[in-house]
């Protein structure tokens, strides 16, 4: 499975953001400049973590993203979902009963053995980013990541 570059953006910022104090605030071009990416496309993706309530945002002078939710609350699975979707990549077309190889109708009454292992595949991706939270993700960090982060992410309250 590959994802678009902007969902480790999007997970990036999270984890970041989840290392910052609770409540407070951090703008796009914030976030950019911290990562070296495109603020107005960056934007565009914390935004739908906005419309997905994995973050809350505020405007004017002192506006910007934070942490909806604890981070304890955040799953990784909610922010690649926010971002990509949660549709299955790959979709049986049944090509097994097409072209010269086509198997009789009564030997495809079940579903595809394959559609099944790629299903079984995306639920264990799927249960392996449920299962992890931003603050696991910080609890795993080195202890001087979260201060290191604060003191070169300037921050809003």
């Amino acid at each position: 499975m590959k994802l678009p570059v902007s969902t480790e953006w999007v997970l990036h910022c999270a984890t970041t953001m989840a290392q910052l104090a609770p409540g407070t605030t951090v703008s796009a071009a914030q976030l950019a400049e911290y990562y070296d990416l495109p603020a107005p496309y960056l934007a565009k993706q914390l935004q739908a973590l906005v419309r997905a309530g994995v973050l809350a945002a505020t405007t004017g002078p002192r506006g910007g993203f934070r942490l909806a939710r604890p981070a304890g609350e955040i799953t990784l699975l909610a922010i690649v979902e926010a971002v990509d979707g949660a549709s299955a990549p790959y979709e049986c077309r049944e090509i097994r009963q097409r072209g010269t190889g086509a198997l009789p109708q009564e030997d495809c009454r079940n579903a595809c053995v394959l559609a099944r292992k790629m299903a079984d595949a995306h639920d264990a991706w799927r249960r392996t980013l449920a299962a992890d939270t931003l603050a696991d993700i910080v609890a795993s960090l080195p202890p001087s990541a979260p201060a290191r982060t604060r003191s070169r992410l300037p921050q809003r309250r």
